[in-house]
């Protein structure tokens, strides 16, 4: 018997990403990579960026691997 990967979408673990995220939980993450070496705008970009990709790619963690 031959076995078969696809790929299973489990719509019923698909939240919103970042639903429950504050702004304070922001500002301190921001802090952080300031006090690491960053400067103040590289700090923001990385945030952004960090939300940027993880919005684009919020859909293919809800992506497993099933043998049939």
């Amino acid at each position: 018997m031959m076995m078969r990967t696809s790929l299973n979408i489990d719509r019923r673990t698909e939240t919103e990403p970042f639903k429950n995220i504050t702004e304070a939980e922001i500002i301190s993450l921001w802090e952080v990579f300031k006090s690491s070496g960053l400067s103040a705008d590289e700090a923001w970009n990385a945030i952004v960026a960090g939300i940027a990709l993880d919005v684009a790619f919020a859909r293919s963690k809800n992506l497993t691997t099933i043998e049939q």
